[in-house]
């Protein structure tokens, strides 16, 4: 790795007009070094230098740029691709001379370096399934003068290279943590633990003697202190109950291997490798954790827990564009709620006006309400009648008061409830696909700048969003902690896919 500053620094400040003198003369040997779409870039700002000034490079950006390169590794890329060693080289040489046309020369090869960086990261995987619902969230091949104008623009050039402002911060937490992660348990032995036993603290066996050696630890039989230090750090590690006992499901943790753990750390890389970065304002829903985030300017705006889909009833992973909030929603109860739940209900001498449902003709937006007098509901509790019936708008609603629509075949949206008490649940997979938030009318004035509220007591009252927001809904079954990263059980088996 590259030495954290080993790109000289900046000699101290010179008079204004020299400066100037000296960018122009570095800006005059850029009109005639730059090419193609770096050209595009350097003539919007008259050839003025990016990486230079007062004759020499600038430290800070240089060598963060640098370190990004070198250990592109990370990325599953090829460090030696990008050549930052030879780039420091001629960094130094430029640095030494002053002469313009060599600060030009590697001006216009980090812009290119930077550029070419980018475009890789930011290729998505074939090994994850997005789907996308709407152009604008396609991905699409970085443009070289979009990435250098949006480095060019940011308030601090050294801090938006040395975070990635391109990529999702929990995309760029996850590269820093799957790096901890290995040196902490990529290196030791792969071996079995035998499963037949459950070893505790205190105990000396053989078989304690093989878990000392599975976890990096000294020879021996006891299961001491040190021990039980080292099981809980893996239970934590790995999103288990970190008690320090290794049983059955803390032996079959470790006896999937480092590797097995190094595939899931890559393969969470690349679903969180589809976000944007924090300068686009979107929301990111992970329904592995059952959090929502929020972003724009280049910041985190804020977080939640939500409810996501049951494994029976997945969030699936989709990405699309919210355009409208629905104040005072019905919700449309599903067929086999309504057989299972609503059905017997009525057949046991219930109404649908008191429990303030209403059923319909149809799923079309022109269906007409029905009599309950004039169901077969027999047929319905049956499974033999399939009937469409929604839940009337007011406090008890199961959408709440407000509802996120990105319009998708699959009828998933963000939506407020009335259902607390799943929030304060460790595990939230509840839904039947569709996003519960933990605080709607809080997401509602982000989208807003206000809070959202109802002209009246009308259903279904439409409101467009002032500017259409990106949504993306994925799965991150490893989250980075303060120490490092959690596995986080993989409820929906989508990790083997």
């Amino acid at each position: 790795m590259l030495i954290a500053g080993s790109v000289p620094g900046m000699v101290a400040a010179q008079p204004a007009a020299s400066d100037t003198a000296a960018r122009s003369s570095v800006a005059a040997e850029i009109r005639s070094a730059a090419s193609g779409k770096l050209r595009d870039f350097y003539g919007t700002r008259g050839y003025w230098p990016l990486w230079s000034d007062k004759g020499k490079v600038r430290a800070e950006p240089a060598q963060a740029l640098l370190t990004l390169l070198d250990s592109a590794d990370q990325d599953g890329l090829r460090s030696r691709d990008y050549d930052a060693r030879g780039l420091l080289r001629a960094i130094k040489e430029a640095d030494a001379s002053g002469d313009p046309k060599a600060l030009a020369r590697v001006d216009v090869a980090l812009s290119k370096a930077l550029a070419a960086y980018v475009a890789d990261v930011r290729r998505p995987s074939k090994a994850v399934k997005m789907r996308y619902l709407d152009p604008e969230v396609e991905p699409q091949a970085p443009d070289a003068a979009e990435v250098l104008r949006a480095a060019a623009v940011a308030p601090s050039l050294a801090s938006y290279v040395e975070k990635a402002g391109w990529m999702s911060p929990l995309y760029m937490k996850l590269r820093a943590a799957s790096g901890a992660y290995a040196t902490r348990w990529g290196g030791l032995p792969a071996v079995s633990v035998p499963t037949d036993v459950k070893l505790r603290p205190g105990g000396s066996s053989g078989e304690i003697a093989i878990l000392r050696h599975r976890l990096g630890l000294a020879d021996g039989v006891d299961y001491d202190k040190a021990l039980v230090v080292k099981v809980k750090l893996f239970q934590a590690d790995h999103g288990l109950d970190a008690d320090g006992i290794a049983g059955a499901q803390t032996i079959e943790a470790l006896n999937r291997g480092p590797g097995h753990y190094g595939r899931i750390l890559a393969l969470n890389l690349e679903r969180a490798r589809l976000l944007p970065g924090p300068w686009v304002r979107h929301v990111e829903v992970d329904a592995a954790s059952a959090r929502l985030y929020y972003y724009s300017g280049g910041e985190l705006d804020g977080s939640m827990k939500v409810v996501a889909g049951a494994k029976e009833s997945q969030t699936p992973m989709m990405a699309g564009m919210i355009r409208y909030a629905t104040l005072n929603p019905y919700w449309n109860v599903p067929p086999d709620l309504v057989e299972r739940k609503i059905a017997p209900k009525i057949l046991d001498g219930a109404t649908l006006r008191k429990m303030r449902y209403e059923a319909l003709s149809d799923w079309t937006a022109d269906a007409q309400t029905l009599n309950q007098s004039e169901i077969d509901w027999q047929a319905v509790a049956a499974g033999r009648r399939e009937l469409r019936v929604r839940q009337l708008p007011g406090g008890n609603n199961a959408m709440g008061k407000i509802k996120f629509m990105f319009p998708n075949d699959l009828g998933i949206y963000l939506h407020d409830t009335p259902d607390r008490a799943l929030f304060a649940k460790p595990v939230r997979h509840f839904s039947n696909g569709c996003v519960r938030l933990e605080d709607a009318q809080r997401l509602g004035r982000w989208f807003f700048g206000k809070t959202p509220t109802a002209e009246s007591d009308a259903p279904e009252q439409y409101v467009p969003l002032p500017r259409p927001v990106p949504v993306y809904l994925t799965y991150l079954t490893v989250v980075p902690t303060a120490d490092g990263v959690q596995f986080l059980p993989d409820d929906y088996g989508r990790d083997g896919e």
